[in-house]
């Protein structure tokens, strides 16, 4: 095989890899006019009373909808929080009434701003792990998603904040 061809070879075995942990991590679900698109939750270490999870909320009808928290087997309940920085101090508060979706919109629970807590898990979240979570809303209803673990990128290549502490 001549080198050219063996680095063609390469190449594509190099963007064929790429694609599909890609296609991987991209994920949606959905429950009506609502579409829930790549929930992820944070890698967090097995004492953890605490953790981060996110995801994009994008509402296509023509009411809003308020997402108000979920559930899932591996912690005691998902709350929606939302991060501040008060003269520089992190802090964390739930947000009993959820966020709203506006019609037409997206919202994106993301670190660093409102995210999803998982309260009490009881298991560590391992890199590349997923979990089932049922996410309530007050229209729509619940919406059936699944959790990928992983390490925040942003993060990762130093462009993004940190969750404060939470789920890290």
């Amino acid at each position: 095989m001549s080198s050219g061809l063996k680095l063609t070879v390469k190449l594509t075995c190099i963007l064929a890899a790429a694609v599909l942990s890609t296609s991987a991590f991209a994920h949606q679900f959905s429950q009506g006019d609502i579409k829930i698109g790549h929930p992820w939750s944070r890698v967090s270490p097995s004492t953890a009373p605490v953790a981060g999870a996110y995801l994009t909320v994008t509402n296509s009808g023509t009411e809003p909808d308020r997402l108000t928290g979920g559930s899932t087997p591996i912690a005691d309940r998902i709350e929606v929080h939302q991060m501040t920085l008060d003269d520089g101090i992190a802090r964390m508060r739930p947000l009993p009434d959820g966020i709203e979706v506006a019609p037409g919109a997206s919202v994106e629970l993301a670190p660093g701003g409102i995210h999803l807590m998982l309260i009490k898990p009881n298991q560590q979240l391992i890199e590349g792990s997923s979990f089932k979570a049922t996410l309530e809303f007050a229209r729509a209803g619940t919406v059936e998603i699944e959790f990928v673990v992983q390490r925040n990128p942003a993060v990762e290549t130093g462009s993004g904040n940190e969750h404060g502490g939470h789920g890290q």
